[in-house]
């Protein structure tokens, strides 16, 4: 599945089942794709926007920078998935002020539907460059051009 787009989850309940189901490509639950054994390429990891969250995806960043991650994989993104309506306490907006200083990050809000299981909603407004990432992402390589 190279060229395909990969969601993993940087800790449990990241999100990575409903933002696959919403927007397409592979849930990977917590495990990184080996593209050497045919799985995507491309990845986007996921986080909620909590303490604990944010901190494990400052830990999955630091793999990457280190080098610590599957060869031959990319990461397209983070994606900050909220963990309650409303704002973000002020220290938590900052640390996501500095993650995005090092990778690209879409915000996904507070979705009530989703939260009871219902995925036919649509994605709010706010996720439109995420939806448009995967899109291209997703698309067959043959499409693209």
């Amino acid at each position: 599945m190279p060229g395909q787009l990969a969601w993993v989850g940087t800790h449990g309940g990241a999100g990575t089942s409903t933002l696959a189901a919403v927007f397409g490509g592979v849930d990977a639950g917590r495990e990184w794709p080996r593209p050497d054994r045919g799985e995507p390429d491309s990845v986007l990891l996921v986080a909620r926007t909590h303490a604990a969250g944010l901190q494990a995806l400052s830990r999955a960043l630091d793999k990457v920078r280190t080098g610590e991650h599957p060869a031959g994989v990319e990461v397209a993104g983070a994606v900050l998935v909220a963990d309650a309506p409303g704002r973000l306490p002020r220290d938590l907006a900052r640390r996501i002020k500095v993650i995005s200083s090092v990778v690209d990050v879409h915000r996904v809000p507070w979705v009530p539907g989703w939260r009871t299981g219902d995925l036919t909603v649509p994605p709010p407004r706010e996720t439109a460059s995420l939806s448009r990432l995967t899109s291209e992402i997703n698309q067959p390589p043959e499409s693209k051009s």
